[in-house]
């Protein structure tokens, strides 16, 4: 089976179960030559399970997965061109710096001139050369992150797995690794295939976001796309906060409340996603946007949270919509909310 043109992998309807429970269900997937693609997921959800697939380490039941034209799942871990950074680094406590990230390649009988070129480079990559000498526990840990990090791209794969590496380190840290990250994957070209549970980091790092469901692929899609976009209530309502408005439908209108706007669908109920920032609220006298809809409402509660704060509205019976404004925006308790149709996103369900 040849791979597309610009796909580095495919993965073809790969089912893995663990006795009764299915883990993963026919999840088909295409990973781009040089994208940083993100399995998104919560526990349970299968994320880990593919990657070990893609790695070699668990054999799916069904499906197969391909590299460039060559079957990759029938290879054994050390056959792919394939390497793995794990969630607790898994370095050799009692080696360096410098013998760890050389040891794939001391194991593949590398001359020992490249070795020491090649390790020397990938410890420049990674600004850690001043670290060689040093034991894994004499490091921080975004240092040693690094350090795992260089193992693996001083084997030139084709392809990175990484396995949530960044869970482990303080927030400001974890912010800094991912923009380095980033930056790292943009300069080395190789294709990274990143692993986590965080949206944000998800939506921070990637150039497409995978989002498993109970082992199902649930939504593929770049950052925006999947936020501006979902196609279901659970991609709406995993990745950022949003209203789920339950309209009823008529005459080509949706209704919810004292909310209405205008609905192509010819069904009488109808799912709607709308994020709490694409809601204005407008001062009394203020023009209306070209088509958008109004409705009168009551503040609920308000959660300050510095920059911005969230509102809970109640427009009409049923209707609380969570809107975001400005820290300083300072609401009254009445006020009047504005909506551009537009971002009033139709579910499947």
């Amino acid at each position: 089976m040849m791979t597309p043109d610009g796909v580095l992998l495919s993965i073809q309807g790969v089912t893995k179960r663990f006795g009764a429970t299915a883990v993963l269900e026919a999840v088909s997937i295409d990973i781009k030559e040089r994208e940083f693609l993100t399995v998104l997921g919560e526990s349970g959800s299968g994320k880990t399970t593919l990657l070990r697939i893609i790695a070699g380490f668990e054999q799916p039941d069904s499906g197969e997965v391909w590299m460039k034209g060559e079957r990759l799942d029938t290879k054994p871990p050390n056959r792919r061109n394939v390497n793995t950074v794990f969630q607790h680094y898994a370095l050799f406590p009692h080696l360096s710096v410098f013998e760890n990230v050389a040891y794939g390649l001391r194991a593949r009988n590398i001359e020992k001139s490249e070795v020491t070129s090649r390790v020397t480079a990938a410890l420049a990559q990674m600004k850690i050369e001043e670290f060689a000498r040093r034991r894994p526990a004499q490091l921080s840990g975004g240092q040693q992150q690094r350090v795992a990090v260089a193992r693996a791209l001083v084997n030139q794969p084709s392809l990175l797995l990484l396995d949530e590496p960044l869970s482990a380190l303080d927030a400001n840290l974890r912010r800094y690794m991912q923009a380095e990250l980033k930056a790292l994957q943009r300069e080395v070209g190789i294709t990274f295939a990143f692993v986590t549970h965080d949206q944000e980091e998800a939506m921070t790092l990637s150039d497409r976001i995978v989002l498993l469901r109970r082992g199902r692929v649930e939504q593929i899609d770049t950052p925006r796309d999947i936020y501006n976009r979902p196609r279901t209530s659970y991609a709406a309502s995993f990745i950022g906060q949003t209203n789920l408005l339950a309209a009823q439908i008529e005459n080509r209108r949706a209704r919810l409340g004292d909310l209405e706007w205008p609905c192509a669908s010819g069904q009488r109920q109808a799912l709607f996603s709308l994020r709490p920032e694409d809601i204005r609220i407008v001062a009394d006298g203020e023009p209306a946007k070209t088509n958008g809809v109004r409705c009168r409402g009551f503040v609920r509660s308000r959660v300050f949270t510095g920059a911005s704060e969230l509102l809970e509205v109640e427009c009409g019976t049923g209707a609380l919509l969570k809107v975001r404004v400005s820290g300083q925006f300072g609401a009254p308790d009445q006020v009047t909310v504005e909506v551009a149709p537009e971002r009033i996103v139709p579910l499947a369900e």
